[in-house]
């Protein structure tokens, strides 16, 4: 029996890159270098890309090319530079003031850990929450973007939240996400070093060359955008050809987060 393209891709994302064709963490890292950052734009609940983040923590540091690892999870100003290597879960969670319900430790524990227990520092390289607000009424921030991008930024807003904003606030929003672009473009420079790599761990929108970070980082800097991208939604991203790799994981079962916020009260 002959089989398809698609059904021999997907026999091989269902076996966790088990398949001899799809290259290994090790070999797509290789790939990427030489690279001053190196942005992997995760779905977050897809728990086989908080894998893959720890994976390509562990590549990089065992060739001593890691400089740092950045966090859209944890707010700009904390970082564990302080922490031994034996540091404890607990002594990471409070150096990064880290908040569990927002991002549940479980997932992102283990690549945060084996960036500490490689002498790696992790920074916080989100906005604060302090300055949100400032960044909502910066009016300055509409002109950090060209024309398109801004308006597909925008309509990102407006998609994320399920259509449910008002009009009057989209604008705002929008800042707000350019802000948190900024604020990880600037950890990203800040933390490099010549001939190392510094690891964004991100969402895929903050990852995406065409209206995320890359826009907010110099000429002279190199960054590499990975997609990371599950196998049942390969269909629905219109920015791919924007990254420079996509790495596509198994399916995950859909979730209707819009019906869920429908439902709830105004």
């Amino acid at each position: 029996m002959r089989l398809s393209a698609a059904t021999l891709l997907a026999c091989c994302t269902a076996l966790l890159w088990g398949c001899a064709s799809v290259p290994s963490v090790d070999q797509r890292v290789q790939a990427l270098l030489p690279a001053d950052a190196i942005l992997l734009g995760e779905q977050h609940d897809a728990t086989e890309h908080q894998q893959i983040h720890r994976q390509v923590i562990e590549t990089l540091a065992t060739r001593g090319q890691l400089a740092a690892v950045a966090l859209e999870m944890a707010e700009q100003g904390h970082d564990t530079r302080a922490l031994p290597r034996d540091a404890s879960p607990e002594q990471a969670q409070t150096a990064l003031q880290w908040d569990d319900a927002g991002w549940p430790w479980a997932a992102y524990g283990p690549a945060v850990m084996a960036a500490v227990h490689a002498g790696v520092p992790v920074l916080g390289a989100n906005l604060p929450r302090a300055q949100m607000r400032t960044a909502m009424g910066n009016t300055s921030l509409d002109m950090q973007l060209p024309g398109p991008a801004l308006k597909a930024q925008q309509q990102s807003i407006r998609l994320g939240h399920c259509g449910l904003l008002p009009e009057s606030q989209i604008g705002p929003m929008t800042r707000i996400q350019i802000a948190r672009d900024q604020t990880m473009a600037q950890t990203l420079q800040a933390a490099a070093l010549p001939g190392k790599t510094v690891l964004l761990l991100t969402g895929s929108g903050h990852a995406d060359p065409s209206l995320g970070v890359p826009q907010h980082l110099p000429d002279n800097f190199t960054s590499k955008s990975i997609l990371l991208q599950v196998q049942s939604a390969q269909e629905a991203s219109k920015n791919i050809a924007s990254f420079d790799q996509t790495w596509v994981t198994p399916s995950i079962p859909a979730k209707d987060y819009c019906s869920t916020l429908q439902a709830k009260p105004p």
